[in-house]
């Protein structure tokens, strides 16, 4: 793991620090982005190692409560983020710490964050990632026409592709199969695998069973 493979904005965040320190942090950061998907607890051991070096940054934080976020840590992740955003952290982290809200059985917080004027200013992907945690709090608490609404306000773009459109309308092919409409369920189970380019959902078994 190089220094120099890290984000040059990240790196900028780390300029206060020495020199050694800095590309220190910087390996341990780099080795927890590798890592985050196929090993989550490895990639938590260098964001935390990170960390111990120097807690007063941001970006570091901010890798610990994704890392966490990935292991299921949910009331690690929410400490993190909060304190990335405490330290000025420019990442939209309102839908992970809604999600984390979700995690540690606090639906209607989730509900709440996403009425507040941060959430309001959301667009594209973000606002998309947000509605997606929301629908899923209207779930957790047994309101599945609420989570529909907020799915298909805007409806999902069925041409879409990319890792949020797949999981936004694999969100709302499953709500509409939780509420018994099996037929649009599976068109949006279609079109969830057809924008599914890097394979994150099962949405093909999903078709399997429902065809």
């Amino acid at each position: 793991m190089e220094a120099g493979q890290l984000a040059p904005e990240v790196r900028r965040e780390l300029s206060t620090l020495s020199k050694s320190t800095a590309d220190t942090i910087a390996r341990h950061l780099v080795a927890a982005g590798n890592l985050l998907d196929e090993d989550p607890e490895a990639a938590l051991a260098h964001a935390q190692a990170a960390r111990t070096r120097s807690g007063r940054i941001a970006a570091i934080r901010e890798a610990v409560g994704i890392a966490a976020y990935h292991c299921g840590d949910w009331n690690q992740a929410l400490a993190e983020f909060r304190a990335a955003r405490r330290m000025g952290s420019k990442s939209m982290l309102l839908p992970l710490i809604a999600d984390c809200e979700r995690g540690v059985g606090r639906p209607e917080k989730a509900i709440e964050l996403s009425r507040s004027p941060e959430a309001a200013e959301l667009t594209g992907e973000d606002a998309d990632e947000l509605r997606i945690v929301v629908a899923g709090a209207r779930a957790d608490l047994g309101q599945l026409e609420q989570a529909l609404a907020v799915l298909g306000s805007p409806q999902p773009d069925p041409a879409a592709v990319g890792s949020t459109a797949a999981r936004l309308n694999y969100a709302y092919a499953d709500t509409l199969l939780a509420l018994d409409r099996t037929a649009e369920a599976l068109q949006w189970f279609l079109n969830a695998a057809r924008a599914d380019v890097d394979g994150l959902t099962d949405a093909e078994d999903r078709i399997s069973e429902l065809s």
